[in-house]
């Protein structure tokens, strides 16, 4: 974890190439040290953004509990507090300390969050003349957007809500040091499904049939645990995924996980390698005799060559895999 008293570099950002400006035109060497301590902090920013957002989405959403997997489907006073959720998330990611005034200290300054699901950040009258750390995810684009800026009459708009909150303005976007524009959020799997296999897996009930149902209809893709969650709206993702295993098997699906022969498999046959916490399905079949005449890639497992089925294949017994 990075933390307050981390060193900074006596050059000016390699990010953005040059000194950062308020609307006066001075520098801000404030605003410069928390944008050098952010660069400083470790790791993929990227990443670790991404991270924080999807966690902050997926524990608001509580698909376990409800089933939902839109940011739609929210109450108001839960998209309120998904703001929140990300303040607490993100100081927990970056172990930033508690400021006097403002939600974070950062680089020996006072660091207000601001999260926005629409990229256009209310900003409170007591933010006046403090940096913001400005955040906005869009689930349905996998994307998200974080950057700080220093808030002042030159990035506000004139008028006021009946909170007395104003916007950022288009004009004063430009005063916004994006530490990441439009980074990759980790991919909502349900919310991503086209229509009619999202339907075809939410058709079957809700439990055990489900996640067998998530894991027939969607093959090839990386299927992580909280689709497996939501979809069944049970506990425990990795029994869910064991049984799917064993009830599937008949079918030809297999469902490969992080490791043993997991990996193996998927390399062999071209799919994507699943992560911990996350698992691959795909219906299998013995491979054609003749090979010159299917291109498909194969596996050997137990003696006999395996390819991913084509649809119209009849199903077969799934070989036994050491998951």
């Amino acid at each position: 974890m990075a933390n307050d008293n981390a060193p900074f570099g006596a050059q000016e950002s390699s990010l953005f190439g040059g000194k950062m400006l308020t609307g006066g035109g001075e520098s801000d060497g404030e605003l410069e040290r928390v944008v050098q301590w952010f660069e400083a902090a470790g790791g993929d920013l990227e990443n670790r953004f991404s991270s924080v957002m999807r966690q902050s989405l997926d524990e608001v959403l509580d698909g376990q509990r409800t089933g939902r997997y839109d940011v739609s489907e929210l109450e108001k006073t839960e998209k309120t507090y998904l703001g929140t959720k990300v303040e607490i998330v993100c100081r927990a990611q970056f172990g930033f300390p508690r400021g006097a005034k403002m939600d974070y200290r950062v680089a020996g300054a006072e660091v207000d969050s601001k999260f926005s699901l629409s990229g256009k950040w209310m900003i409170p009258s007591e933010a006046l003349g403090h940096i913001c750390l400005l955040m906005c995810a869009n689930d349905k684009r996998s994307s998200f957007s974080v950057g700080v800026v220093r808030i002042g009459e030159h990035v506000l708009t004139e008028g006021k809500n009946k909170d007395g909150k104003r916007h950022i303005s288009s004009a004063g976007q430009r005063y916004i040091k994006w530490l990441c524009k439009d980074g990759v959020l980790q991919e909502n799997l349900l919310l991503g499904l086209d229509t009619a296999t999202l339907s075809r897996v939410m058709s079957a009930p809700a439990g055990q049939s489900r996640v067998d149902q998530l894991f027939r209809c969607v093959q090839g893709r990386v299927i992580d645990r909280n689709a497996v969650l939501t979809t069944g709206k049970q506990l425990d993702a990795p029994k869910r995924v064991r049984d799917s295993r064993r009830r599937l098997a008949r079918e030809g699906v297999v469902v490969l996980g992080h490791q043993n022969d997991s990996p193996r498999v998927s390399h062999a046959l071209g799919l994507p390698v699943a992560e911990k916490g996350t698992w691959v399905a795909a219906r299998l079949v013995p491979a054609p005799t003749a090979p010159r005449l299917d291109s498909r890639r194969r596996v050997t497992i137990e003696g006999i060559d395996y390819v991913v089925a084509q649809s119209g294949e009849p199903p077969v017994p799934a070989p036994r895999i050491r998951y």
